[in-house]
């Protein structure tokens, strides 16, 4: 059951329509129109939602310009189009970023199944790493059980905290986690810690890693947001 699993909606009056949400809430997600005049990168920050929904007849071009800023900004969050265009349309969309492209008129239940099998598809990736003991990205490899790490075949030394952030980054590959993520999943919210304390660990990481911030191979760092592992990590079950 996906309750409360946001779905962030921008498009005409029949996606955005009370009677369009309360169909999505039925169906156990939580819709939140967006808001145009606001940054769609701080709105996914604020709202993290888990899927993107946008009616691409009303502004191409701006939409366009959307999949184009999530992926400079590191921001990633499946997408959904819906739209009226043909074979290359769609096949263009999906090469620009899109996850799905569905042509209208559409039947709103076979909507929420399309979205439902997107979801799907993302969590069983995340679960894929979420429970292999041993994960790789280039010459970077840990072992979560043993709590180790190593950088071309030579152990790398952190401290507990710092392999936990980077164990967390790894396992949430290419996704934009803010600091207060990163204090939740690590310290935990009653543990008295603040945001220095994540940073210094992603100073300590970097050091160790030989990363930058500037030329970043493993951490980039999303100005005003927080952190994301870039590269592609393989599991080793």
């Amino acid at each position: 059951m996906e309750a409360n699993r946001r779905i962030l909606l921008a498009g005409d009056e029949q996606l955005t329509s009370s009677e369009f949400r309360s169909l999505l809430t039925w169906a156990g997600f939580t819709a939140v129109v967006l808001n145009k005049d606001a940054s769609i990168v701080a709105q996914v920050a604020e709202s993290t939602p888990e899927l993107l929904l946008i009616d691409i007849t009303c502004n191409p071009s701006t939409t366009r310009e959307l999949l184009s800023l999530l992926e400079r900004t590191g921001v990633t969050i499946p997408v959904i189009l819906l739209g009226e265009g043909g074979p290359m349309e769609r096949a263009l969309a999906l090469d620009r970023g899109a996850d799905d492209y569905i042509n209208k008129p559409f039947h709103e239940t076979e909507l929420i199944s399309r979205i439902r099998a997107v979801l799907r598809r993302i969590q069983r990736q995340e679960q894929l790493l979420d429970v292999s003991y041993r994960l790789t990205c280039n010459d970077l490899a840990i072992d979560r059980l043993a709590k180790r790490a190593w950088l071309s075949n030579e152990e790398v030394v952190l401290t507990p905290k710092a392999f936990a952030v980077l164990e967390y980054l790894m396992t949430h590959a290419d996704q934009l986690i803010t600091r207060d993520m990163l204090l939740d999943a690590v310290w935990g919210w009653e543990y008295p810690a603040g945001i220095r304390a994540v940073d210094t660990r992603i100073f300590e990481l970097r050091k160790a890693l030989q990363d930058t911030r500037a030329h970043p191979r493993y951490i980039e760092t999303v100005s005003g947001m927080g952190y994301r592992f870039i590269g592609s990590v393989q599991a080793l079950l």
